[in-house]
């Protein structure tokens, strides 16, 4: 991505949104790579439009920095760390948590806890014991994006289908095994190579048969505080489980959604997403430094009662831009700025 900005090629990032934001805030955004930021150095290389066109030059250490990269290595962590201890701000410092460390957050809180699906840790025993008491159960990798690697087991009668993605001639496809006693050997080869979790399956809501839920983007703005941007439907493709634009889900507004459902009241439910989202973050703060910046994915039961599902620390933004949410899609990129420029101006009062 960083790579790409003297050719306009940033995948997923808008960055002429980042540039129209900061001038809503007197701003002017540069491009930093962590391989670049040193402890020693006062300057570092960033990437900085000049006219139409981006440069390479040498600036002085920002003062604030928002993280839109993923690092996974403990001495990333360490120099991510060291910087925002000594040299600068950096809000969303660690974008990627484990989901059972998120979910045990949550747990914690009992007006949350309702909320939430039950969790285990992914063992072949803890397989077993959740059989005995759910239908339906997903199995999910502790750390993964666009639901790779998510499993399903379901009753099916008095037998079991785990459901679980093949890649086939570079193609993805889903393949289904009926089982009755011992677990699958693919079940169990995946749970000894890498950390699951399990979880009952949440009774979402559907549209056209299919289930859905919404990313709702909540970020901190130039008030300092946090707020919901917005929210966009996922819908799962007919016959999956599995909402993720990046899976085949489509997106759709809320209101469409809930278009099946006459019964709800569109703007109820809608603040009801947004007190509970607002509560989550809140309570995710409590433990996790610098977070400001988060795409959470919330689902809903029949009657409207929203469901927590996951936590994305690096939201992708671009689920709004399919559904023609132009607004929601530019303020994503602009209230960070806005934090930005509250956070230095907090730096520059107690100087």
């Amino acid at each position: 991505m960083y790579r790409g900005i003297p050719t306009g090629r940033t995948q997923t990032e808008v960055l002429a949104f980042y540039e129209e934001g900061a001038r809503l805030y007197g701003l002017k955004p540069c491009y930093i790579r962590l391989d670049d930021l040193h402890a020693h150095q006062v300057t570092v290389p960033a990437f900085i439009k000049k006219g139409n066109v981006y440069r390479r030059v040498h600036i002085p250490v920002p003062r604030i920095i928002h993280n839109r990269a993923l690092f996974f290595s403990t001495q990333e962590k360490e120099k991510l760390n060291r910087i925002a201890e000594t040299r600068s701000i950096v809000f969303n410092r660690w974008n990627r948590y484990s989901k059972l460390y998120i979910h045990s957050l949550l747990w914690a809180d009992s007006e949350i806890r309702p909320h939430l699906a039950y969790t285990v840790s992914g063992t072949a025993e803890n397989v077993r014991l959740m059989m005995k008491s759910y239908h339906t159960l997903f199995i999910k990798p502790n750390s993964g994006s666009i639901g790779a690697g998510i499993m399903r087991i379901t009753r099916v009668g008095n037998r079991w289908r785990f459901s679980y993605a093949v890649r086939e001639k570079g193609r993805k496809r889903w393949k289904n095994t009926l089982f009755t006693g011992a677990l699958p050997e693919h079940l169990l080869k995946k749970l000894s190579a890498r950390r699951f979790h399990i979880q009952e399956a949440l009774p979402l809501a559907t549209y056209r048969g299919n289930p859905f839920d919404l990313r709702v983007s909540v970020q901190k703005d130039a008030s300092g505080d946090w707020q919901v941007t917005g929210m966009v439907g996922k819908v799962a493709p007919a016959g999956r489980f599995l909402s993720n634009v990046g899976q085949g889900g489509k997106v759709y507004k809320l209101a469409h959604l809930l278009s099946e459902y006459p019964y709800l009241e569109e703007k109820i439910v809608e603040q009801d997403i947004r007190e509970f989202a607002l509560r989550v973050v809140r309570r995710l703060e409590e433990s996790i430094p610098g977070l400001a910046d988060v795409g959470l994915d919330i689902g809903l039961t029949t009657e409207g009662l929203p469901l927590f599902i996951e936590c994305n620390g690096r939201d992708q933004r671009y689920a709004f831009r399919n559904v023609h949410m132009l607004k929601e899609w530019k303020a994503t990129y602009a209230n960070p700025m806005g934090y930005a420029r509250y956070l230095l101006d907090k730096l520059k009062t107690n100087e």
